[in-house]
C-alpha cells in the first residue's frame, strides 16, 4: 500500500467524538516494550510518525493518527510494565478495555502486535476474548522476527497459531518485513 498521507489528529483519554468515527479504524495494542510504535512507523514508511520511547509505558493516552484520508490507525497505550504504578497500569487497563468495549466505529479491525520471543500473555488473552466476544476482526502481529533464525520463528509462529483462529503475522519494524502481507491481510 501506497502511503502518501500519515499525520497525527489528537491523543484521547476517555469520551471523544472520534471513536465513534465512521472512518474505518485500525487499532494497535499490545504490551508495553513489543514495538508498536516502531510498527506503526514502519507500515507508513516513516520514521518517527509515533513517538517510539526508550521506556517503555511511556503512552498514555489513545492516540489517533490519519493515513491517506481513508482510515485511522490507533495507538493504544501498552499495558503490563512492572515499573510504572499500580494504579497507573490500572488506569492504562480500563482505557483500553473502555474503548474496546464501549466505542463502536463504524468498522475497527483490531492489530493485536506481540514479541516473537515472548508470544501470548494473559493480559493478551483477555483483550482477544473481549474482541471474540464483540465479534471484533483481529490479526496477530510476531515482531522482531529478525531476532529469531528460522527455527525459533517457526516454534513462535505454532505457539501462537495453536492458541487461536486469528490471522497470524510476522513481521520487523526494524527490516519492514512483512509489510506488504500486512496490508494484504489487514484489506483483503
Amino acid at each position: 500500500m501506497d502511503i502518501k498521507k500519515a499525520d497525527f489528529i489528537k491523543g484521547i483519554r476517555g469520551t471523544d467524538p472520534i471513536t465513534d468515527s465512521d472512518t474505518p479504524q485500525i487499532a494497535f495494542f499490545g504490551r508495553s516494550n513489543v514495538g508498536k510504535s516502531s510498527t506503526i512507523n514502519m507500515l507508513v514508511n516513516r520514521k518517527s510518525l509515533v513517538k517510539s520511547s526508550g521506556t517503555p509505558g511511556k503512552t498514555k493516552e489513545i492516540n489517533f493518527f490519519n493515513i491517506n484520508d481513508k482510515f485511522l490507525f490507533v495507538d493504544l497505550p501498552g499495558y503490563g510494565y512492572a515499573k510504572v504504578s499500580k494504579t497507573e497500569r490500572e488506569k492504562l487497563r480500563k482505557l483500553i478495555l473502555w474503548y474496546l468495549r464501549e466505542t463502536k466505529p463504524v468498522e475497527r479491525i483490531l492489530i493485536l502486535v506481540l514479541d516473537a520471543q515472548v508470544g501470548l500473555t494473559d493480559y493478551d488473552k483477555e483483550i482477544l476474548d473481549i474482541a471474540i466476544k464483540r465479534d471484533e476482526s483481529v490479526v496477530i502481529v510476531l515482531n522482531k522476527i529478525d531476532k529469531l533464525n528460522q527455527k525459533k520463528k517457526k516454534i513462535a509462529y505454532d505457539s501462537v497459531a495453536t492458541q487461536t483462529n486469528f490471522p497470524v503475522l510476522m513481521i520487523s519494524a526494524k527490516s519492514g518485513k512483512g509489510r506488504d502481507l500486512f496490508f494484504e491481510t489487514v484489506f483483503e
